[in-house]
């Protein structure tokens, strides 16, 4: 594992934690308390707000903005200008005119699970969750829960397919069976969700390989 990187121009707070391997480049900020784990990549003038927690091999892009109290499971990638919010009525006024200060409202988070995509210049509005392997489109607004694996797209954002861990859309085999076309992993949809199939505790791919299902993504 490489040695932790952070720009000169990088604004790291003394009482954030970052793994080793990751990287930190230019003007990106990470405030108070933030944990962030091993192997990530916080881009060029990225934001990283107190007490979020990102796990390992998570990829933010250049000026993406992840407001606390977020939550980053391990492997996902937020793409360039992506914005996760915090406050559900922002005002900068109290309704007398007093500006309103950090105990004046309550923040709300936004949860991404492990493996999710959010593409460049989406917005998730907390409080939401965006689901383990899901695809959230380029331009989506997020503002109610992305089930695992669906792709999402558009304002607000919708559910119009779905896709593998790949990142690929899934191709329809009928009867509520799907197919990963790069991998050959099967999954089945019920109720609105989506599983993957499973032989005795593993994965299938195409080549007969099998591979150890993963467990859903930790917080740090």
């Amino acid at each position: 594992m490489s040695a932790l990187f952070v720009a000169n121009s990088a604004d790291v707070h003394s009482t954030a934690r970052v793994g080793e391997g990751t990287a930190v480049w230019h003007l990106a900020q990470v405030r108070e308390d933030a944990v962030i784990g091993a192997d990530c990549i916080v881009g060029r003038g990225a934001y990283v707000g107190a007490g979020v927690r990102i796990g390992d091999r998570v990829k933010m892009q250049n000026h993406a903005l992840v407001y606390e109290p977020a939550v980053l499971e391990d492997g996902v990638f937020v793409g360039p200008a992506v914005v996760l919010t915090n406050d559900q009525y922002p005002r900068s006024v109290d309704p007398d005119g007093t500006l309103k200060r950090a105990a004046d409202w309550e923040a709300v988070g936004v949860t991404v699970r492990e493996g999710a995509s959010l593409g460049a210049r989406s917005v998730c509005v907390a409080p939401v969750t965006v689901g383990r392997w899901a695809m959230v489109a380029a331009g989506a607004v997020v503002v109610q829960d992305v089930p695992d694996f669906a792709l999402v797209v558009g304002v607000p954002a919708r559910r119009v397919g779905w896709v593998g861990r790949a990142g690929v859309r899934l191709e329809g085999r009928g009867a509520g069976r799907w197919l990963c076309p790069r991998t050959g992993a099967t999954y089945t949809e019920r109720g609105g969700l989506l599983r993957e199939d499973v032989h005795d505790g593993r994965r299938e791919g195409r080549r007969g390989r099998e591979v150890e299902s993963s467990s859903a993504g930790r917080e740090q």
